[in-house]
């Protein structure tokens, strides 16, 4: 007995560094890559001149060209793929599917719905436009929880309902953009596709602050997520209270993915691909919800710089690049799960 405890102590001790590990890996990708995204542009900073304007020094030029212009787009680009890759990460969790993102069960449609009938509609823009799609978000979150409850929620059923919910909302987005104006359906069809072009330091404090926030409620209420993956009937006989567990879950996670929409749009599959990577890169590690919610934030930072100087001359929606990544990623997982006799 004694041995086998001894054993236990030493996988999770290794399984604990290795996560400790990746982590430090992660965040260090993600602060080369910030570093990377301030120091390049039209005028080239050299990487010491970032370091010195971040720390108070530099030339009038390199800090208005630093603080002004490309520290809030790279802030934003961070802590919307934070929100992104730790909301995803916990929804196909507890949900035990990778197919629940909320870019696929209909979070990101409820936001965009809003915020579309908010812009067009209403003529709403900046906080209010924000505080629109933070409400859709919510509001769709709260209505396919409860269409998909049948004395609890299944996975697969709360999955089927929020796809089914998604596509009424897109219909509901295609209707008020083909009945605007042309300039108004531009300017949200561009919104629609997430970006982070005209992002601003107004936009870093409220979703800095939803973040210190949710972060820690999210992974302190996940401490019941390792019980919810056995199964509610499993989870309930080891003493965790299965329906308020998956409540505070699911409200953390649909509000992670409205605040992050509402600063940037809804920006593509960076929930759905985050945490498969960070899985990749923790196997056995359980949801991973720190390391994704890291790659989320990379995998922003790349995809912003890719859709700013790689692609073209012009500057593109850092959506189409997440997308041009997600895109063939949901089609390899769809025809393997057919592979393998399995719904995604």
């Amino acid at each position: 007995m004694a041995e086998a405890v001894r054993q236990v102590g030493g996988v999770r001790r290794a399984r604990r560094g290795r996560t400790a590990v990746v982590c430090a890996v992660l965040a260090a990708a993600v602060l080369a890559m910030f570093c990377v995204s301030l120091s390049f542009g039209d005028m080239v900073v050299p990487l010491g001149e970032v370091i010195a304007t971040l720390t108070g020094g530099g030339d009038a030029g390199s800090g208005f060209v630093i603080l002004d212009l490309r520290l809030p787009r790279a802030l934003v680009g961070v802590l919307v793929g934070l929100a992104f890759g730790l909301s995803g990460a916990t929804f196909q969790s507890l949900l035990r599917n990778p197919l629940a993102s909320p870019d696929v069960i209909g979070i990101s449609q409820g936001a965009s719905a809003t915020a579309v009938v908010a812009s067009v509609v209403f003529g709403l823009s900046g906080t209010g436009l924000s505080a629109a799609a933070l409400a859709g978000a919510l509001v769709t979150g709260a209505a396919i929880y409860l269409l998909g409850w049948r004395k609890g929620v299944a996975g697969y059923r709360l999955v089927l309902v929020g796809v089914g919910v998604g596509a009424g909302l897109s219909s509901v987005v295609s209707y008020v953009l083909t009945s605007s104006q042309v300039t108004e359906a531009q300017n949200a069809l561009v919104w629609l596709t997430g970006s982070l072009n005209g992002a601003s330091t107004g936009q870093v404090w409220p979703l800095l602050g939803a973040l210190v926030v949710l972060v820690p409620l999210t992974l302190l209420a996940s401490r019941g997520l390792g019980a919810l993956q056995l199964g509610d009937d499993t989870a309930a006989g080891l003493g965790t209270p299965v329906e308020r567990s998956r409540v505070l879950l699911i409200g953390c996670a649909v509000a992670l993915a409205g605040v992050a929409t509402a600063a940037a749009g809804p920006v593509g599959f960076v929930a759905f691909v985050s945490a498969p990577v960070a899985r990749r890169l923790l196997p056995g590690g359980g949801a991973a919800l720190l390391p994704s919610a890291l790659v989320g934030a990379l995998l922003v930072l790349v995809a912003d710089f890719a859709a700013q100087h790689l692609l073209w001359s012009s500057q593109f929606p850092v959506g189409i690049v997440t997308s041009l990544i997600g895109g063939p990623y949901l089609l390899w997982l769809l025809s393997r799960a057919n592979r393998v006799g399995k719904g995604g």
